[in-house]
C-alpha cells in the first residue's frame, strides 16, 4: 500500500510538472510495467504517447525501478542517431536513467534472454568530471568536463510485447530501455588543448564496428551518426534533464547512444566493438550464453 500511495504521489507531481493535459498511463499500468521488466516478461503495449505523456509515466517508473535498483549511476540519450529515430518514428533524442548494477565489465556474460526484448547495439560512455558539464554548449565544452571516454557495448530492453508501435515518447516511457551495458577500459581525457583538439576529431570521424566470434562485421557506425558529434549527446541530455530539476553530478556516467543498429542476441554469440581511428580505444567484448 505504501508504494502504491508513493506511486500515486510521483504521478501526481510529475504529472503537474509536465502539463495539465499529459495523459500519463495508470498508476496500475505502471504498475505492471514495472512488474514485467523485474520479471523478465514482455509488458502490454499502450496507446502512442505524447512528449509530455511519456516523461510523467518515465518518473513513476523510475521510482519502481530505484526501489528494487538502488542508486543511479548516471543517464542514457537515446534515439540520438537519426537512423534509430526513424525506427520510433520521432526527430528528436529520449532518456533514461541507468541504475547501479547495469554497467558490466568487459567480458561479461549473460544469458541472450537477459530481457524481455533483449538488444545489444555499439555505444559509449563518458564520466563526468565536475557540474561545468551542466552549462556546456558545445562538444569542446563538453571535453572540458569529463575525465573518461569509455567503449561500451549496451544491452537494452525495449519491454513491449510488439516494440515496433513505440513512438520516442513511449521509449522515454520504459526509461529508453535501460537493462544492462558492457564498458570497456577508460580513455583519460588529455590535458593540454591540442590533444584535446585531436580527441574530439576522432570521436567524430572514427568508425566504430561490431564483430562477431568469427570476426566477421556485424554492424558499424561513423562517431558522426550520434547528433555530428557524439559529444553533442551530453550537451542535449544536460539541457533536457535540467527542465527536470535534475542534474548532472561528478562520477556521473553517460551513454551517448547507438553507434549501430539495435540487434538481437543469441545464446552462443560473442560480440566485440572496436573503435577504429580513436586512440587509446581497446575493444570491448560481450558473450551470451
Amino acid at each position: 500500500m505504501h508504494t502504491k500511495q508513493t506511486l500515486a504521489v510521483l504521478a501526481l507531481a510529475v504529472a503537474c510538472a509536465t502539463g495539465a493535459n499529459a495523459q500519463c498511463l495508470s498508476e496500475a499500468q505502471v504498475g505492471e510495467m514495472a512488474s514485467s521488466y523485474f520479471a523478465k516478461q514482455p509488458a502490454a503495449n499502450f496507446p502512442a504517447l505524447s512528449d509530455a505523456d511519456g516523461a510523467c509515466t518515465r518518473g513513476p517508473l523510475n521510482a519502481l525501478l530505484a526501489a528494487r535498483m538502488g542508486k543511479v549511476v548516471g543517464y542514457k540519450a537515446g534515439l540520438t542517431n537519426p537512423a534509430v529515430q526513424k525506427r520510433f518514428k520521432t526527430d528528436a533524442p529520449v532518456w533514461g536513467k541507468l541504475y547501479e548494477g547495469m554497467v558490466q565489465p568487459s567480458g561479461f556474460a549473460t544469458e541472450a534472454a537477459f530481457g524481455a526484448r533483449p538488444l545489444y547495439e555499439a555505444d559509449m560512455l563518458v564520466r563526468v568530471k565536475d557540474a561545468g558539464i551542466n552549462h556546456a554548449r558545445t562538444p569542446y565544452e563538453v571535453l572540458q568536463h569529463i575525465d573518461q571516454v569509455i567503449p561500451f557495448i549496451e544491452l537494452p530492453d525495449l519491454m513491449v510485447q510488439n516494440p515496433g508501435q513505440l513512438n520516442g515518447a513511449g521509449v522515454a516511457a520504459i526509461n529508453v530501455g535501460a537493462r544492462l551495458g558492457v564498458a570497456g577500459a577508460p580513455i583519460a581525457v588529455p590535458v593540454t588543448r591540442g590533444e584535446r583538439y585531436r580527441l574530439l576529431d576522432a570521436l567524430e570521424r572514427m568508425e566504430v564496428q561490431l564483430t562477431n566470434n568469427n570476426g566477421e562485421l556485424l554492424a558499424s557506425g561513423k562517431g558522426s551518426d550520434i547528433l555530428g558529434h557524439p559529444l553533442n549527446a551530453v550537451v542535449w541530455l544536460a539541457q533536457a534533464l535540467q527542465k527536470e530539476q535534475i542534474t548532472l553530478q561528478p562520477g556521473d556516467l553517460v551513454s551517448l547512444g547507438s553507434f549501430s543498429p539495435l540487434l538481437p542476441p543469441r545464446a552462443g554469440l560473442s560480440v566485440t566493438a572496436t573503435y577504429v581511428g580513436l586512440p587509446g580505444a581497446q575493444p570491448v567484448q560481450v558473450n551470451f550464453r
